[in-house]
């Protein structure tokens, strides 16, 4: 059945999973399948790259970068956009996101053209922003892209930190715990030589 196919395609749904999925759609009514799939529409037709942050939402800038409560002077890299839920969880960053849409893997054929660090370098050209940030998941596309933009971030006039070690070798940021990520932005230390006192 092509709807099995389809659950079975999405990260985390495996067959079984799929089976259920569409079972329960078969017996729900007209109604709820049809909310389902606008649903699914909507966000495909409705949602956007802000042209700020590279994150996805619905409004230009996004909410988190216009907002007047946010620091702008503080921008915190990411991986994802499911970084981003992560860290707000623990209501401990105050400042503004650059989402990257990835890391750098060279055995996946993902370079640096292929994420959003000419937008973020963008950003830095006003002066406005003091601090970056860098929110990588601690594993080896983590740490190959986080090197990366130290060596690109280094010659500007901007603190470059990184989270603590909090955070386990080889973890995703979207799946630590409030604590843990509150601690590690609290803990942020400056990336080696990048020239700043």
């Amino acid at each position: 059945m092509r709807l099995v196919d389809e659950f079975n395609r999405l990260p985390g749904i495996g067959p079984k999973s799929a089976q259920r999925l569409t079972y329960f759609l078969l017996r729900s009514s007209p109604e709820q399948a049809r909310a389902l799939a606008e649903a699914i529409l909507a966000i495909k037709e409705k949602t956007f790259l802000c042209s700020c942050c590279q994150n996805i939402t619905d409004v230009d800038p996004c909410l988190i970068c216009s907002s007047p409560d946010r620091d702008q002077s503080a921008v915190c890299v990411v991986q994802q956009p499911l970084d981003i839920l992560a860290l707000e969880r623990t209501r401990s960053f105050t400042g503004v996101y650059h989402v990257l849409h990835g890391g750098l893997s060279p055995m996946d054929n993902v370079g640096p053209d292929d994420l959003k660090i000419r937008e973020l370098l963008a950003r830095l050209q006003d002066g406005v922003v003091k601090e970056v940030i860098l929110a990588m998941d601690y594993n080896v596309e983590g740490d190959s892209t986080a090197m990366y933009l130290w060596k690109l971030l280094s010659p500007l006039n901007v603190r470059v930190t990184r989270l603590a070690r909090g955070l386990s070798y080889g973890s995703n940021l979207e799946y630590a715990d409030d604590m843990t990520l509150s601690r590690a932005l609290e803990g942020r230390q400056e990336v080696p030589g990048n020239g700043r006192s």
